[in-house]
């Protein structure tokens, strides 16, 4: 694995030359591969990233996972285990714990994990409508986007397994991309469309699981939330969703009354043209398709994730005293003190 892009920066699933893209903007620079290059080092400095490091928490991680009876089997390659190092900042203890809150969130709620498969009817069919796909375009951070049309969703045709596969799906496809879980996401959700009747998709107690089980076991870094048209029938929903988000993740929600709001917080050119961008939506559509092509083995290997017990996870509110207790007992509780000189 490398840092630095080995495909086009913008677009690794088009060529260059065939892009309908404006000229002389932020992709122009992202192209070329040095404005990504950078903010990945950048990345990278922040989390204490460096190849000594990642072989020696690799090899620690991997060993861990041989020696734990709880695991029956979960992917050991880099691409698959470097997301939680990352996402914990190389923090022992954290990533292992992520490790089994990921496996156990893919357990509880197992109907949405199945049939990863975006070429099934159903999946195709509400792919193609827009309800949910990446952007083809980082935006000038580097982050991947994902743009959702939750208004396209048609209750009356699909079921709420069918909206959580999409999530699950796309989220795995994603973070297969290493800029990607260096960098994280900048979600922009269009909630146009949607009517009360969504507030019976989920019940609301398997609603705060996944929200609040999410943050805590998806190795995503959710950088950017974008809202446009929130219905204000649905704003109490919003508000309660948010209410159960860290802090942290609640600041980095952005509502948006129009599309010019919405213009001046996120780059033109990883739109659909339908949101005020530049490509049509049809178009991104097809790329789209044309990348979870390119990663669909992988995605269905996934399902055979499967965790035998969940004695082993610590809730949040035990962690920080975990980690204290650890570290008075002299326990390394970051991989950061394997390394040597």
């Amino acid at each position: 694995m490398t840092t630095t892009a080995s495909s086009p920066a913008i677009n690794p699933w088009k060529e260059p030359n065939t892009m309908t893209i404006e000229e002389n903007t932020t992709e122009d620079l992202l192209a070329t591969g040095c404005l990504l290059d950078e903010k990945l080092k950048s990345a990278q400095i922040q989390i204490g990233e460096n190849e000594k490091l990642k072989e020696q928490c690799l090899h620690q991680l991997r060993e861990w996972i041989s020696q734990n009876r709880d695991i029956e089997y979960i992917p050991i390659d880099d691409n698959f285990l470097i997301r939680f190092l990352r996402s914990k900042k190389y923090s022992l203890f954290l990533s292992q714990q992520m490790i089994l809150k990921y496996m156990n969130l893919r357990k509880k709620f197992s109907q949405y994990a199945p049939d990863m498969d975006f070429q099934k009817t159903e999946v195709d069919e509400l792919i193609n409508t827009g309800f949910i796909f990446a952007s083809p375009f980082r935006d000038s951070e580097g982050r991947r986007v994902i743009i959702y049309n939750i208004g396209k969703f048609d209750l009356h045709k699909f079921t709420n397994v069918d909206f959580g596969r999409l999530f699950t799906i796309t989220y795995e496809a994603v973070m297969e991309d290493e800029e990607t879980q260096l960098l994280g996401v900048n979600h922009v959700v269009d909630l146009s469309g949607m009517s009360a009747a969504f507030s019976t998709l989920f019940t609301i107690t398997e609603f705060t699981r996944i929200i609040i089980w999410g943050e805590q076991s998806y190795p995503m870094s959710h950088k950017q939330i974008n809202m446009l048209n929130v219905p204000t029938a649905l704003r109490y929903i919003y508000d309660y969703a948010v209410s159960m988000m860290s802090k942290k993740l609640m600041q980095r929600f952005i509502i948006h009354t129009s599309k010019s709001s919405l213009l001046e917080n996120v780059d033109k050119h990883c739109l659909p043209q339908e949101m005020g961008g530049v490509m049509p939506m049809s178009e991104m559509i097809k790329l789209w398709k044309e990348e979870l092509k390119q990663k669909r083995n992988r995605l269905l290997s996934l399902e055979k994730i499967h965790l035998l017990s969940d004695q082993g996870i610590i809730s949040r509110k035990n962690i920080a005293e975990h980690m204290n207790n650890a570290e008075s007992q002299g326990i390394c509780g970051s991989f950061r003190k394997l390394e040597v000189d």
